[in-house]
């Protein structure tokens, strides 16, 4: 068996309109989703990341620059991840393509996980 990571992209201006009703609906299916992975040995992880955008690291001049991470304007973050466990790409991009972030501009890149060792 395989282990994928599903990474959530989403365009953060398309959240700021949704009310509370409709985020514990959007919540609600995520878990249900989750929740069946599960019992099935299908999920490994997963969670929603915060929306302060994070902090990037980069060398310059070889030394570490730390900076703010994705501002409100950018046009793709990464919301949150899961790690699914698959036999195979295909079989992990039909458990993808099931995932219930799938809707709107929001889209989920898929990233087979390598085996250490």
């Amino acid at each position: 068996m395989n282990q994928y990571l599903l990474l959530l992209h989403e365009t953060p201006a398309d959240s700021a309109s949704i009310t509370p009703a409709e985020m514990q609906e959007i919540i609600a299916r995520h878990q249900a989703w989750a929740e069946a992975l599960a019992q099935q040995g299908q999920l490994a992880g997963g969670e929603k990341l915060t929306d302060d955008g994070g902090r990037r690291l980069r060398l310059q001049d070889g030394r570490p620059l730390v900076s703010d991470g994705p501002y409100a304007e950018a046009h793709d973050v990464i919301g949150g991840y899961y790690v699914i466990v698959a036999t195979d790409d295909a079989a992990a991009e039909a458990l993808a393509a099931q995932c219930p972030h799938l809707q709107g501009r929001q889209w989920i890149e898929l990233r087979r996980i390598e085996a250490l060792g």
